[in-house]
């Protein structure tokens, strides 16, 4: 049983189920928000021992990044970063365990974001397990469900659960990339429906 979730809606431990409790992975978290609470890496980092890059706009939780947190962080809009040159820098592998992407589709920051990626760091790097949230509930900013789907699709990645739902409000698509994951457990939980969170984690194989 992996340790105590900090994530909003179980996405760690979506990842941990998919990669088999794996150690010492790495991740991007792109809208990392505060570095513990209701933080998709926080669990990853601190008890399995991954590394990474957290990515925010606000500067409001800097201090806690600096004392509560090992990984690499970056204050800045999102969709300026430069992905490739700090995997770079930070000697990242080519085959990445994890990608979240977090941000506002309200104005377009969140599929910015992604046709970014698409164009500088997909080339090159491949994410085991992605969480994209793409807020359908509040509306149709964008388009970005759509062109986010068509985007991951492209790029080989296979869609696991669609439209997540917290407290009924479909929010989020989780994805894997099956050169990376072992896709006959992945089998056992991919749906084509929207389910609740707390349903999905039901199905999780976690030993």
């Amino acid at each position: 049983m992996c340790r105590m979730s900090q994530s909003q809606s179980g996405q760690d431990r979506f990842i941990l189920s998919v990669l088999k409790q794996k150690r010492n992975g790495y991740f991007l978290e792109i809208g990392s928000h505060h570095p513990i609470d209701i933080n998709n890496s926080y669990l990853l980092e601190s008890q399995y021992g991954w590394k990474g890059l957290m990515v925010e706009y606000e500067n409001t939780w800097e201090e806690l990044y600096k004392t509560k947190r090992t990984s690499h962080y970056v204050i800045q809009d999102a969709r300026k970063v430069d992905y490739a040159g700090l995997f770079k820098i930070y000697h990242f592998p080519k085959a990445m365990d994890y990608l979240q992407i977090d941000l506002e589709v309200s104005n377009r920051s969140t599929l910015d974001t992604l046709e970014l990626m698409e164009k500088t760091l997909f080339p090159t790097y491949t994410f085991s397990v992605v969480t994209f949230e793409h807020d359908i509930y509040s509306g149709n900013h964008f388009d970005t469900r759509v062109k986010s789907r068509e985007i991951f699709e492209r790029n080989g990645y296979v869609r696991v659960f669609p439209d997540v739902q917290n407290q009924g409000n479909a929010f989020e698509d989780w994805y894997v990339h099956p050169s990376q994951v072992d896709m006959n457990l992945v089998q056992t939980m991919k749906t084509e429906n929207s389910y609740e969170w707390t349903y999905i984690m039901k199905k999780l194989p976690v030993p």
